[in-house]
């Protein structure tokens, strides 16, 4: 693999930083170990500007190159949170918090710009500013829009932004991408119905909420199947039915259910959004019961603009000769509120054969590190050639 020589060198050092960071977790904006240890590596490093506090508890560091004739800025961005997972891995550096663990690689992705902000701070070998961005809360907590509400692209004038996922299951080390919508949109929703409770025995004198739940839950099916176009990638999962009683013999007063939508486009998402009201709404009036729905739409599409992706696979070739294909992806990422903001792309580095994200033996795979390292270096370096 044709990654940068000085990463083979630091390749143990990173390796230290990413296994200090697996063993000590931090969840969504609870980041202060590591956003702590992230800006005195920068301070360390010899950047221009380290700034904490950006998004409540992200970390900038400026790095100016040897000249700025270009006056370009470019954003490299990974993320810092862990998951509410337990861990078992069984590795030496194993998580020491109880119930949280690094069960998607963001330990790998800090510690592999970490490295990147080392090299460019030593060489500098580039005509411009490279700004390289840690953010907190990825998982469920959009720390990337909290970071762009701080003014995080126009106080330093970013005018593109680039960021990187490990993907367990492709070959280590290699890369794959997509231009345009990327990963889904995530929303998210809460029903509530309501009727009248009573006796088990005696279904006759109530308005019995898990016949309405459990109609919605099959209607809600109806929107992919028979709502959306065949062709429009749309995900509606219930993933949570709770009632208000417990009993074996209670007709429950109310019932409650969980679940999320994934969508491409914009127009399904609204699609999606007004049939879940119009179903469920419909069905508590079937019944004779009432129904109080909360939709919240969160992370939006991720989209990869065209030309940054070009050039994000110009520079992955560049470092591992190959750059696929990669598939349309229905989970979030809240990289898609950068992308909202300034032109960019957004690549996956191969973790391997080894557990998917989000798994309690998930692990990330160091020997990735000069790759992924090789990667944000030379997005810098081609992208903004030295004078």
């Amino acid at each position: 693999m044709p990654v940068k020589n000085r990463f083979a060198e630091l390749h143990d050092e990173i390796t230290a930083w990413r296994r200090d960071i697996h063993e000590h977790p931090e969840l969504l904006y609870e980041t202060d170990r590591t956003s702590a240890l992230v800006a005195d590596k920068l301070t360390e490093f010899g950047c221009d500007e380290v700034v904490t506090g950006i998004g409540r508890t992200g970390v900038i560091g400026v790095i100016k190159g040897n000249s700025d004739s270009s006056g370009r800025v470019i954003g490299l961005r990974a993320d810092m949170d862990a998951l509410p997972i337990l861990e078992d891995t069984g590795v030496p550096y194993a998580s020491k918090t109880p119930g949280v663990m690094h069960a998607c690689g963001h330990d790998g992705h800090t510690a592999m710009l970490l490295g990147a902000a080392k090299y460019l701070s030593e060489t500098r070998n580039f005509n411009g500013t490279v700004v390289v961005i840690f953010q907190p809360a990825e998982e469920g907590g959009a720390g990337g829009k909290a970071m762009c509400d701080d003014g995080l692209m126009d106080r330093w004038g970013i005018q593109e932004v680039y960021g990187m996922h490990n993907w367990p299951g492709q070959d280590a080390g290699t890369f794959s991408i997509r231009p345009g919508a990327f990963f889904a949109a995530t929303d998210v929703f809460e029903i509530d119905f309501q009727g009248k409770g009573g006796h088990a025995a005696k279904p006759h004198e109530t308005v019995d909420t898990t016949v309405m739940a459990a109609q919605a839950i099959l209607a809600l099916q109806t929107i992919a199947s028979r709502n959306a176009d065949p062709v429009d990638q749309v995900v509606v999962s219930v993933t949570s039915f709770e009632t208000s009683s417990k009993a074996f013999n209670v007709i429950p007063q109310g019932v409650s259910l969980r679940g999320t939508v994934r969508t491409l486009a914009p127009e399904t998402r609204d699609l999606a959004q007004t049939r879940i009201i119009e179903i469920c709404n419909g069905i508590a009036a079937t019944f004779g019961g009432t129904v109080e729905i909360d939709y919240v739409r969160n992370y939006p599409v991720m989209v990869n603009s065209e030309q940054e992706t070009d050039f994000a696979v110009e520079v992955a070739r560049s470092v591992s000769g190959e750059c696929a294909d990669a598939p349309l992806v229905m989970g979030g990422e809240d990289f898609a509120f950068m992308l909202e903001e300034r032109p960019g792309a957004y690549i996956l580095v191969g973790n391997g054969d080894t557990s998917p994200v989000h798994h309690p033996k998930y692990n990330f795979n160091d020997e990735i590190i000069p790759a992924g390292c090789s990667w944000y270096a030379e997005i810098a370096e081609k992208r903004m050639p030295a004078a």
